[in-house]
């Protein structure tokens, strides 16, 4: 019943269905992180990001993958599992890097001129 574009390919509409549904599955769970990771980045500052949930969800798609090993579910929720580790891993990395910097520019501001006020 599906509609074939090509008797040579076999490619039906279920076919691309499924590609196109599988690549949403895996850069779906990405794509809320790029404005994130873009407005940190831009405004150097990662005040309202919490690192807390870089590791709940570092934890959960580790445990997806180590159980792919016991037992193989579907391809793209493995891949999923892979991107999303990824880029939690560069979250953290530029949420780093930016409180640092931020703490860095405060201890230089509390320098103390040994000038004794008492």
């Amino acid at each position: 019943m599906d509609w074939v574009i090509s008797d040579e390919l076999s490619l039906t509409v279920g076919h691309v269905v499924g590609w196109v549904s599988a690549g949403a599955m895996i850069i779906g769970g990405v794509i809320p992180y790029i404005p994130q990771y873009r407005q940190i980045k831009k405004t150097k500052d990662a005040e309202g990001f919490s690192l807390l949930v870089c590791l709940a969800l570092l934890i959960a798609n580790t445990l997806r993958i180590l159980f792919w090993f016991g037992k193989h579910f579907e391809y793209p929720l493995l891949i999923q599992s892979l991107v999303m580790n990824i880029t939690m891993f560069a979250m953290i990395h530029l949420c780093v890097r930016v409180r640092n910097k931020n703490q860095l520019h405060q201890v230089r501001q509390r320098i103390f001129t040994g000038i004794n006020l008492s």
